[in-house]
């Protein structure tokens, strides 16, 4: 069974009390930090302010109790949880932050880790074990904030009367919580790093691009950034078919009728008939994810990539990396492993790989002797994760700034070891949760060695330097030798190691995915 941390939280007596703008919070003493849950950094979407964008929350006499988390935001289901269940309470006050900190002396000035969890844009909270940052804050000596934001059609569907990228607007209203906040929780609102994976690092991908969070953050890490941006036109289509399973319309009027719970489940059957809308969604059908980012051209302007090489970047630090078998993950939760077919490798390769048929030919001759499985997962690996991870790292130096890359190459000892460097494996070494969320999948059955240990405690010390001086410890990417740092048991730092796949996807864009028909 996987290694358990040893010590149940040590709490004093002395609970810890922060004034914030709103009102004043009682937290808690565990593991030698002040811990603090479940800050309210909104209004309840909910009433008049459902589909809206993000309102203050209400001030509060007293002394609130921040000992618990928030509710999670409504969703159809989750993998979150040590049960295997979304944990949380109830309630509909899901905009709330979580504090970890040292110290919450306003003297400290301390740098600030801002985590946005992921989940596909319609699942995770911040409440998830999995999430529990207090060995981050320790490593780096510095303050860890996370928080909730919207999910699928309350935050991202893109609907008639409401405001587009709703759960990205609650993210800006978070980091300027952190600003507003964060130094009487010991933190420097001027050394603030945000970081997330998967949706996660697609969010932080995408507040490096929008106007309104210009300025809140000044160091970003984007780990396992997902290459789908939606077009105004393929997001409304989608929502119109998401808003069908329910019988409504795609209105703020029409979702408002039905509760924010209810919704979530009503439409959650469209995830697994998505494939039978291939020819007006592409791409975006066998994703089989209903929601993300919409390049509506006012609250997010155009994608990442073309804004990070416009110089939107230039003076924000960036870390970004991807793990070297991203897609098995997927294959193995939908019981591909050994299965795929010549015929389904060869659909796969002429869907997703640069110039369909050509494109095919071209993974083929580039890796001779992959089998159908190999090849299936490969080309989901790079359209969807490693290539829009190197083209963000290169938009970044076009756009005149820094960027350092890395790659996980280490793989997952759980399962046999069958899932390799797979999707979320950074998640458990980053926060060294074995034996939760993801981490009790990927380390099922499996012993926590030294060695794991001993990248966990790497990834840690990278990030947390990051946070603190912009140097993670490796050379800065460049476009001729690409230095990018492998972790594996023996980490170092090679050229960029994707490099065959990278040639096959020289001179394509990652434009927001269209409407076909």
């Amino acid at each position: 069974m996987p290694a358990i941390d040893a010590t149940e939280p040590e709490r004093s007596t002395a609970e810890p009390v922060v004034r914030t703008a709103t009102g004043a919070v009682r937290g808690r003493r565990e593991h030698g930090l002040a811990v603090f849950r479940g800050i309210p950094f909104a209004a309840p979407p909910v009433g008049t302010a459902r589909f809206a964008a993000p309102r203050p929350a209400a001030p509060w006499d007293g002394v609130r109790d921040a000992s618990a988390f928030g509710p999670p935001p409504p969703q159809d289901f989750g993998v979150q949880g040590r049960t295997g269940r979304l944990e949380g309470p109830e309630g509909d006050t899901w905009l709330t932050v979580n504090v970890w900190t040292p110290e919450p002396d306003p003297a400290a000035r301390r740098p600030v880790m801002v985590w946005i969890h992921g989940g596909a844009y319609k699942l995770g909270h911040s409440g998830s074990p999995g999430y529990d940052a207090h060995r981050v804050a320790r490593a780096g000596d510095l303050v860890v904030v996370s928080l909730n934001y919207r999910l699928g059609m309350e935050g991202f569907a893109q609907i008639e009367g409401a405001p587009a990228n709703r759960g990205l607007l609650d993210q800006v209203a978070a980091l300027e919580w952190v600003r507003e906040n964060i130094a009487a929780f010991g933190g420097d609102p001027d050394q603030v790093t945000v970081f997330g994976e998967s949706a996660g690092g697609g969010s932080v991908a995408a507040l490096l691009a929008m106007d309104t969070a210009r300025g809140l953050f000044h160091r970003a890490i984007v780990q396992s950034v997902p290459g789908t941006f939606f077009s105004p036109e393929l997001a409304r289509d989608i929502a119109a078919a998401l808003a069908a399973e329910a019988g409504l319309r795609p209105t703020a009027a029409d979702l408002a009728t039905v509760e924010p719970r209810e919704l979530a489940l009503a439409v959650s059957p469209l995830s697994g008939k998505m494939m039978r809308h291939l020819d007006r969604w592409g791409r975006a059908a066998p994703t089989v994810t209903a929601y993300s980012p919409v390049v509506d051209g006012e609250v997010l302007p155009t994608t990442p990539w073309q804004a990070l090489a416009s110089g939107a970047g230039r003076d924000v630090g960036l870390l970004v990396g991807h793990n070297r078998d991203e897609f098995r993950l997927f294959m193995a939760m939908g019981g591909l492993l050994g299965t795929v077919t010549e015929e389904r490798a060869a659909e796969t390769l002429r869907l997703f790989a640069p110039g369909g048929a050509e494109g095919e030919r071209a993974y083929r001759a580039a890796y001779p002797g992959a089998t159908p499985d190999e090849l299936y997962e490969r080309v989901q690996t790079d359209w969807l994760f490693a290539l829009p991870t190197q083209r963000l790292a290169e938009a970044q130096l076009a756009g005149g700034g820094r960027a350092h890359v890395y790659e996980l190459a280490w793989p997952a000892p759980g399962n046999g070891g069958v899932l390799g460097a797979c999707h979320g494996l950074d998640i458990p070494l980053l926060f060294g949760t074995y034996d939760a969320d993801l981490g009790a999948l990927l380390f099922a059955g499996a012993e926590v060695t030294p060695e794991a240990e001993a990248l966990s405690a790497r990834f840690r010390a990278a990030w947390t330097s990051f946070a603190r001086t912009g140097d993670p410890g490796w050379p800065e990417y460049d476009e001729k030798h690409r230095p990018t740092l492998v972790l594996d048991d023996a980490p170092k730092v090679t050229d960029y190691p994707q490099e065959r796949s990278g040639r096959l996807w020289e001179g394509h864009d990652f434009p927001a995915l269209p409407l076909l028909g």
